[in-house]
């Protein structure tokens, strides 16, 4: 039923475009890496243009695999 399910979400997202294709997590064919690519490429163009270019990268799990659950919970 699961795999039904998923099927028809996956195919309404994909002919919606519900997703923009600067998404790389959760995304068939796209990861990690990927994005870090594209992000790279972007990057340097803009580099090689002249421009002036500053960059923050966070890794946003590892802030939260951090923090006690029960903290987070007892605060909302």
């Amino acid at each position: 039923m699961e795999q039904l399910i998923l099927g028809v979400i996956n195919k309404h997202v994909e002919e919606k475009k519900v997703i923009g294709s600067g998404q790389h997590g959760f995304t068939k064919g796209k990861s990690c890496l990927t994005n870090l690519i594209a992000f790279y490429d972007g990057m340097t163009g803009w580099v090689d243009e002249g421009r002036a270019v500053d960059v923050v990268y966070v890794h946003f799990s590892k802030a939260f695999d951090t923090v006690s659950h029960h903290v987070l919970i007892r605060q909302a």
